[in-house]
C-alpha cells in the first residue's frame, strides 16, 4: 500500500496518512457515483467479516508516493451502463485521492464484481 508523509518545510513535523484512509476515500468516492451500488461484493463467504468489522473491500493501491495504482471492485446496479458508471468511477477516485492526498494516481482499474438488481437482496 501507499504510504504518504506531508513534510512540514521548517522540518518541525510530518503527518503520514494511514493506508486504510486511502482505501476508504477511494471507495467512498466510487460509490459516490451514480449507478455504483456499492464497492465491495456480498457474497457468503465474506458475511464473517462484514459481521467482525473487518474491510471486505476488494480495494487496493500499490505504488509509492510519487505514483500509485487503484484496482477497485464495485457492484453496478441493474440497467445501468457498466462501462460509463467505470468511466464515472475511475474519474472519481482519481481526483478524490489526487486532491485529498497529493498522491498522483497513475491508474484507476475498475473491476465489476456483480450487478445488483432492484427485486434482489444481494449482488448477482
Amino acid at each position: 500500500m501507499v504510504e504518504k508523509y506531508f513534510v512540514d518545510p521548517t522540518g518541525n513535523s510530518n503527518v503520514k496518512i494511514a493506508d486504510d484512509v486511502v482505501t476508504r476515500i477511494a471507495q467512498e468516492a466510487a460509490i459516490r457515483v451514480e449507478g455504483v451500488y456499492n464497492s465491495y461484493t456480498t457474497r457468503r463467504e465474506m458475511v464473517g467479516e462484514l459481521l467482525t468489522g473487518r474491510n471486505p473491500s476488494k480495494t487496493k493501491i500499490t505504488g509509492d508516493e510519487m505514483s500509485s495504482i487503484v484496482d477497485i471492485s464495485i457492484v453496478v446496479e441493474y440497467g445501468k451502463n457498466i462501462v460509463e458508471v467505470a468511466e464515472k468511477v475511475q474519474d472519481a477516485v482519481k481526483e478524490s485521492l489526487e486532491n485529498m492526498t497529493d498522491i498522483a494516481i497513475e491508474a484507476v482499474n475498475v473491476h465489476i464484481s456483480g450487478v445488483r438488481a432492484e427485486h434482489e437482496n444481494q449482488a448477482v
